[in-house]
C-alpha cells in the first residue's frame, strides 16, 4: 500500500518527502557506533530508540522511512564479528520501521530497505588498500541476501544508497532489481579541482556523467543525489537529468564521516536547507529528504514545498 501511494503522488506531480539520516540520528541521540560495522549492530539493543526515530520522521512529514540496513550487509557485519547475527539484525531493523509505521497510523507511508556497497574501512568512507576489495562473488552474495530480506520481511521498496564506485555498483543494482521490488538509486558526488561534478570515489576521478550510465542497464523507478553536500546537488541533478527521465530525488548530508562516527560539525540549519530544497524542486526534483547529519527538524520544514 505504501509504495502505491508514493507512485500515485509522483504521477500527479506532488512532492514526496523522504526521511533524514537514520544511523546518524541514532548517534546524535547518544548511541555508540561499532568501530567496524558503524550503525548496523546498534539495532540489536536499541529497537525502542530506532522505532522512535522512525516515528519522529513520520511526525515530521516523511512519506518514506528507511530501515536501518545501510551498514548491515555481510560485507560490513562479517569483519566485525556479527555474521551469525546478519538475519537477526536486518529483520529487527525492518520490523522496527514497520512497527513505527503501524504505531503512527500512517499506512500510506512507504518503508524502504537501504542497500549500500559500503564495507569496513578505517577513518574514511572509502578503501585505501585495494587488496581489501571484496570479490564480485562476495558482493553478489552479500547484496543478494540483504536485498532478499528486504523483500521477504515486507519492505515496500529498496533504496540503493551512496552508489558511486564502478567496481561495486553493478552488484548492488543487480541484487536489488532481482527482488522485483521498486528500486530507487541514490548516487553520491563530489566536486573536482576544476569545479566539475565527479563520482564520490576517493581512489579515482570519475566524471559523474559516466557513473550514472548504469541506469541504462536496470529498471530503476527514481534516481537522484544523496550523501552529497547541498551546494553540489544542483549541478549533479543537472547531469543526472540528461541521463534519466524518471523522477529525480535529492537528499544531502551535512557534516562528515570519520569511522566509526559522524562528525556533527557545521550542520546546515533547517531554513537554509529548505532554501536549497526549493531550488532543487524548481530544477525538477520530485522527492526531497535528508541523509547523514540531517534530523527530523530538517524534514519538518520540507512541508513548505507542498505549498
Amino acid at each position: 500500500m505504501g509504495y502505491a501511494t508514493i507512485e500515485r503522488r509522483l504521477d500527479s506531480g506532488d512532492i514526496v518527502i523522504l526521511d533524514g539520516g537514520t544511523g546518524t540520528e541514532l548517534e546524535r541521540r547518544g548511541l555508540v557506533m561499532d568501530p567496524g560495522a558503524w550503525c548496523g549492530p546498534a539495532t540489536l539493543e536499541n529497537t525502542d530508540m530506532l522505532e522512535q526515530v522512525h516515528r519522529d520522521y513520520i511526525a515530521a512529514g516523511a512519506d518514506i522511512i528507511t530501515a536501518n540496513t545501510f551498514a548491515s550487509s555481510l560485507l560490513m557485519l562479517s569483519q566485525s564479528g556479527y555474521a551469525d547475527r546478519f538475519e537477526t539484525i536486518n529483520k529487527t531493523a525492518i520490523a522496527a520501521a514497520l512497527k513505527a509505521r503501524a504505531d503512527s497510523g500512517r499506512a500510506d507511508v512507504a518503508v524502504a530497505g537501504s542497500l549500500s556497497h559500503m564495507f569496513p574501512v578505517s577513518g574514511s568512507t572509502d578503501v585505501t588498500d585495494l587488496s581489501r576489495l571484496p570479490s564480485r562473488a562476495q558482493m553478489d552474495d552479500a547484496f543478494g541476501r540483504l536485498a532478499e530480506l528486504h523483500r521477504s520481511e515486507g519492505c515496500d521498496m529498496i533504496l540503493l544508497e551512496m552508489m558511486y564506485h564502478p567496481d561495486r555498483m553493478e552488484a548492488a543494482f543487480a541484487a536489488a532489481t532481482a527482488t522485483g521490488l521498486p528500486v530507487w538509486a541514490g548516487f553520491s558526488a563530489k566536486r573536482g579541482t576544476n569545479g566539475e561534478v565527479l563520482s564520490f570515489a576517493r581512489d579515482q576521478d570519475i566524471p559523474f556523467s559516466e557513473t550514472v550510465k548504469i541506469l541504462d542497464d536496470f529498471d530503476i523507478k527514481a534516481a537522484g543525489i544523496m550523501h552529497t553536500p547541498s551546494n553540489i546537488i544542483g549541478d549533479a541533478l543537472a547531469v543526472l537529468a540528461d541521463a534519466f527521465d524518471g523522477p529525480l530525488t535529492a537528499y544531502p548530508d551535512s557534516g562528515y564521516f570519520k569511522m566509526p562516527e559522524w562528525q556533527f560539525e557545521n550542520i546546515i540549519p533547517p531554513e537554509e536547507f529548505l532554501g536549497f530544497a526549493k531550488q532543487w524542486v524548481k530544477d525538477g526534483a520530485r522527492v526531497v529528504g535528508g541523509c547523514c547529519g540531517l534530523s527530523p527538524d530538517h524534514i519538518a520544514v520540507l512541508g513548505a514545498l507542498r505549498g
